[in-house]
């Protein structure tokens, strides 16, 4: 009687069968769908270099003004190379001022107002260039593009020339068209005026970076899309508001977040138009910060508005970032 063996070799002698062992697999016995260890570290291996970067160029300046914000740092401090910690001093000085308060309102309704503003045009712009020709598009994509490139000083110095009391084109223009008390009129001599000017060239200089993604974003919605609503019966304001807002919705979600930050802490913008004036009117809370620390040479109580001012704007992003976060999570 024979005994049959499960396998041979090509030397007709049996195979002999591994018994499985009970130690972790190695890489060899690993499915071909089973990522290695080398694998999974790979991710965090890419992200190293940008996290250390992050660390050493915002995390330790960051971490030195928090210590800042809690020393009595003035110039004679400087001088003599001493250290002198007062604990939440600086804060209970910020805090209890009534000017802080201002300035947050007033750096508030100023971000408010940029932000509508800049979501309203470039939304608008954006979807005209979605309707334009070929060529008519590419037009206004390079004058977008141009706008947007234009150094901030650079554009904030064509724009002190354009609104300038005696020789300003604006006041020539409004001039030649009846408006004679326009004629020398000074648009950096009051609160409201001067904000408007602010308002208009951040607004113009954020209008180019909305209005783009937006019209990259449109160019992801199918066009299959628009025919269904089309045959539906709908107009263009419901095939707007059924089809193109919904997939715009993430993206004017994520975009806005970004402007509030944006404008929030715009500095060069205000500063180099009239340095905060007329008289510390039109200072928001990154310009407070500075001619507090720097300018008056409390170094202490500037790092402290600093810090208080990252507080404000990560309590006005909140509600955005949670949105964003709770969509991800949502398509996840």
């Amino acid at each position: 009687m024979s005994v049959q063996t499960e396998g041979t070799d090509t030397a007709g002698e049996p195979a002999v069968r591994k018994a499985p062992t009970s130690g972790p697999p190695t890489g060899e016995d690993r499915g071909p769908g089973a990522p290695s260890r080398r694998g999974a570290a790979a991710p965090y291996l890419l992200l190293l270099p940008a996290l250390l970067a992050t660390l050493i160029l915002l995390g330790w300046p960051l971490v030195k003004n928090g210590m800042l914000s809690f020393q009595n740092l003035n110039p004679r401090q400087l001088i003599q190379h001493l250290t002198e910690w007062n604990g939440v001093d600086n804060y209970k000085e910020v805090l209890t001022g009534s000017d802080f308060w201002k300035v947050v309102e007033r750096s508030v309704l100023f971000t408010a107002a940029n932000v509508v503003l800049i979501m309203l045009f470039g939304t608008l712009t954006g979807l005209l260039l979605a309707r334009l020709g070929k060529k008519m598009r590419l037009l206004l994509l390079l004058g977008l593009v141009l706008a947007w490139a234009m150094p901030v000083i650079a554009a904030t110095t064509v724009y002190q020339w354009l609104f300038a009391q005696r020789f300003g084109v604006v006041n020539w223009v409004l001039d030649k068209l009846g408006w004679h008390s326009m004629a020398d009129y000074n648009w950096l001599g009051s609160q409201f005026s001067t904000f408007s000017v602010v308002t208009l060239l951040i607004v113009w200089q954020s209008i180019p970076f909305v209005a783009i993604n937006l019209y990259a974003a449109t160019t992801t919605i199918p066009r299959e899309l628009y025919e269904a609503a089309s045959l539906d019966g709908a107009g263009a304001w419901k095939s707007f508001t059924s089809v193109t807002f919904p997939f715009l919705r993430p993206f004017l979600y994520s975009t806005t977040f970004l402007e509030v930050i944006w404008v929030f802490k715009a500095f060069p913008q205000i500063f180099a138009m009239n340095e905060g004036g007329p008289d510390r009117l039109t200072e928001t809370l990154p310009i407070y910060a500075f001619v507090e620390g720097v300018g008056n040479q409390h170094f202490g109580v500037g790092a402290a508005i600093s810090f208080l001012t990252i507080l404000v704007l990560l309590a006005l992003t909140s509600y955005y970032l949670r949105m964003v976060l709770k969509q991800e999570e949502d398509e996840l």
